[in-house]
């Protein structure tokens, strides 16, 4: 196994859940990593992630073209409430340079049949083609459309919108939370789920403030490698990554105390765990309400292998119960 292109390093192995460790050898450790061979849009037709569970059947799915990007919404069977549907917009990870509409469609539609939401995913524009900020743009462009258009598209509850995404749109997520506050009026969103996110787009192995960094740089999957292949595709100024639009880190204590309470997983094994510890920690001084939670033994992408692995599927389970949570606090 060691001579394939993504061989599992003997730094992580060990430290591996087996039941990831096993689903790897099987389907993932013949596949060349897109950082060690030239770019070409190609790279995006690879196979997903293996190991996800199935589209949930809801009661209708509705996609929508706006600006420069799309969105689908997941719309729950039968009668809205009064007030209307509950809606998450959730945002695709892939570094800001893969996924589309597709990804993750899974999660988004149990969390429509299981919390009674719409559910929406974004197609945003990705680097390199679009580097930053369109991906920002896209996912507050599609904000906006949820908050003014959503009840007449698919009988929204306009005060009752969560955010949330998954490392890339985990980062876009935070944002949103961040930038909804600069609008006029001001969009109010309740939650923001943070599954794996990018927080920090300084991080480097050698930056003590996030040790996994360097812990975790041959890690599967997101290996140091590869976050850097992903950030220098998005963000080829490195003069932006201190700009909160690219590390919600950096936003001033006054914006990030006024952001929504959050859910943050990270994964013991994910070169980013530290960043998004740091950034709940963060939060929590400021007074938001934050639970952390650190999944163990787990890589980055477990999140898109929940029928096959006990770690995701809990990854999966608590996304639901976390935005559940919050439309009933609300």
């Amino acid at each position: 196994m060691s001579d394939l292109p993504s061989a599992i390093h003997p730094d992580i192995l060990p430290r591996l859940d087996p039941e990831y460790v096993a689903l790897h050898n099987t389907h993932i450790a013949h596949r060349v990593p897109p950082h060690t061979i030239p770019w070409h849009p190609d790279i995006r037709k690879a196979p997903y992630i293996p190991g996800g569970s199935p589209v949930r059947t809801v009661g209708a799915v509705k996609d929508i073209s706006l600006q420069n990007c799309k969105i689908r919404a997941f719309i729950p069977e039968g009668a809205p409430p009064p007030e209307g549907w509950p809606v998450l917009l959730y945002i695709h990870g892939g570094g800001w340079t893969l996924g589309s509409i597709d990804t993750l469609n899974s999660l988004i539609s149990r969390q429509c049949k299981e919390n009674n939401c719409v559910s929406v995913a974004l197609d945003y524009r990705l680097a390199p083609e679009n580097p930053y900020p369109a991906a920002v743009e896209d996912t507050i462009d599609a904000l906006k459309f949820i908050y003014y258009n959503g009840k007449a598209e698919f009988n929204a509850n306009v005060n009752k919108i969560a955010v949330g995404g998954s490392s890339s749109g985990g980062n876009l997520a935070a944002i949103a939370c961040l930038k909804a506050q600069e609008l006029t009026p001001p969009i109010p969103i309740i939650f923001q789920l943070l599954i794996v996110p990018v927080i920090d787009n300084t991080a480097s192995v050698t930056d003590e403030r996030y040790p996994s960094w360097k812990e975790c740089q041959n890690t599967v999957w997101l290996c140091e490698g590869r976050m850097m292949w992903f950030r220098n595709m998005y963000l080829p100024d490195p003069a932006t990554w201190t700009e909160p639009d690219n590390s919600p880190i950096f936003a001033s204590d006054a914006f990030l105390a006024r952001v929504p309470p959050a859910y943050i997983g990270v994964c013991e094994l994910d070169i980013l765990r530290d960043e998004g510890i740091a950034y709940g920690e963060k939060l929590k001084s400021l007074g938001v309400k934050v639970e952390v939670k650190v999944y163990p033994r787990a890589p980055h992408h477990i999140l898109g292998m929940d029928a096959a692995l006990k770690i995701g599927k809990q990854q999966a389970d608590d996304c639901i119960k976390a935005v559940g949570d919050a439309f009933k606090a609300v």
